[in-house]
């Protein structure tokens, strides 16, 4: 009889804590169970990437719906290439301020950790609107840069500009996202991704085919739609640090700028922002050299994969969160040993998902790949691209995890270092080589995918055992 009662209980318990995740509570995870917090942080946190993913995803399949699908996958799988390199910036700001917070967090001092959330979005503001204005301006030529053709280009040019031109709006949903990350309080950025996701969801099939009144826009529809729900999502944010919802509570004093502050968030940023301009711009190279060797059709396949990939690899990525997140509040408690652990912990958590993600590619791809495109080409590309990709997933997992956990400590530089290495002097040259001289093409471009990755989670495990992150002062 106690076998059953204590299982029950258990279940039971599980169900209060992840009832309290999506709820958001104000709690010390410096001091209760490390499984806890990790539940407490990771369901939001994963559940917000799967939602920033949803974002593309919807835009694929309405546009991949299109009559000219193949140019509209493409159009939108280069525009998102580029704009990883926002996301970049925004990530490493994020990060940034993901580690302060945290850090000041755990000793307990609120105004200071409000004080540098503050000063971090004031500073993403000033970025986004140059990059804003370069976007709109130079978004024909940003495509034929990525490969498109001059058809292509001037078929998605105002996609182009809709999605460069609103930047801010980009880089403040990651970056609010990452204080509320940082204070502990992952509810209400999935809560803001929740918002934004389902005005897209809605607005994207009346914008981009019509209805009633509304005429059918295409991809400019889609592009409007997105914008239209992040900056909602936004709004949604900038009210619940207005309010002061948790352990934030902002003013708009804070805003003013200050030196000491601006110098001590760049200093941990420089390099996290780098760290994802360094991931992301192989990315770019990848998709231009499968544009290359393999033109449209070879392109959106491998376009389509990438987005399916991330769709289903984000979670752990919000799992990897939860871990920067404990890493920074227990070493600001001054809590090493805690710190350490939490890791540790949450790669068992992430090696499990990210396996059951291989296993999901390996058997269904070709189902994932048939619900954004018609195009039995596209699919096959698609389906190759995946099923590669998932053989590093288990290690990808693991990686990502001890990523995050050097960021959140604010030791940017050591993955800055290894993100060199892997992407730039390794993954670029060795794709290159298969793709090119080897004449394998895009699969020679697939191949050099889970190996880099191979490369990032043994010199990341490696240097993590060392111990070093644990002296950063932030």
């Amino acid at each position: 009889m106690s076998q059953p009662v204590e299982a029950k209980s258990r279940l039971s318990n599980f169900f209060k804590v992840l009832i309290q995740a999506f709820k958001g509570i104000e709690i010390d995870y410096t001091t209760i169970s490390i499984r806890k917090a990790i539940v407490l942080l990771a369901v939001p946190m994963m559940l917000e990437m799967i939602m920033e993913s949803v974002f593309v995803l919807v835009d694929l399949y309405f546009v991949g719906h299109l009559p000219n699908s193949a140019e509209a996958i493409q159009i939108v799988g280069l525009t998102e290439s580029v704009l990883t390199i926002i996301y970049s910036l925004a990530m490493g700001l994020g990060m940034a301020a993901t580690a302060v917070v945290a850090r000041r967090i755990g000793e307990k001092n609120t105004e200071a950790a409000s004080r540098s959330g503050m000063q971090t979005i004031g500073l993403a503001a000033a970025i986004s609107i140059i990059i804003s204005i370069l976007g709109v301006v130079f978004a024909k030529d940003i495509l034929l840069l990525m490969g498109a053709t001059e058809a292509t280009a001037v078929q998605g040019v105002t996609f182009t500009r809709i999605m460069m031109g609103t930047s801010m709006v980009i880089m403040l949903l990651f970056l609010i996202n990452g204080i509320f990350r940082g204070a502990g309080n992952a509810a209400i950025a999935m809560q803001s991704l929740g918002l934004a996701n389902a005005l897209n969801i809605i607005l994207c099939p009346i914008l981009v085919r019509g209805f009633g009144p509304i005429p059918a826009m295409g991809l400019t529809g889609a592009a409007l739609a997105t914008a239209i729900g992040r900056g909602t999502g936004v709004l949604f944010q900038v009210y619940h640090l207005a309010k002061g919802s948790g352990a934030l509570k902002v003013k708009l004093a804070y805003l003013k700028p200050q030196v000491d502050q601006i110098k001590a968030i760049v200093k941990i940023a420089a390099p996290a922002v780098l760290q994802f301009v360094i991931a992301s711009c192989s990315w770019i190279f990848l998709a231009e050299l499968v544009a290359t060797t393999a033109g449209k059709v070879g392109s959106a396949g491998f376009l389509t994969a990438l987005r399916l990939m991330m769709f289903f690899i984000l979670p752990a990525w919000g799992l990897s969160n939860a871990a920067a997140t404990l890493v920074g509040q227990n070493m600001g408690a001054g809590r090493m040993d805690r710190a350490e652990k939490s890791v540790f912990v949450t790669i068992k958590y992430a090696m499990i998902f990210m396996g059951m993600v291989m296993v999901l590619f390996l058997t269904c791809g070709h189902l994932f790949a048939s619900f954004f495109t018609d195009d039995q080409q596209i699919r096959n590309v698609a389906v190759e691209a995946l099923q590669i990709m998932s053989y590093g997933f288990i290690l990808y997992g693991v990686g990502m995890v001890l990523i995050s956990a050097f960021n959140g400590a604010g030791d940017t530089w050591t993955p800055t270092k290894i993100n060199i290495v892997a992407f730039w002097l390794f993954q670029i040259p060795f794709a290159y080589f298969l793709a090119k001289y080897l004449g394998m093409g895009p699969t020679g471009v697939f191949i050099a995918i889970p190996v880099a990755e191979v490369v990032i989670t043994v010199a990341s495990y490696l240097i993590f055992k060392k111990g070093k992150w644990q002296k950063t002062a932030v």
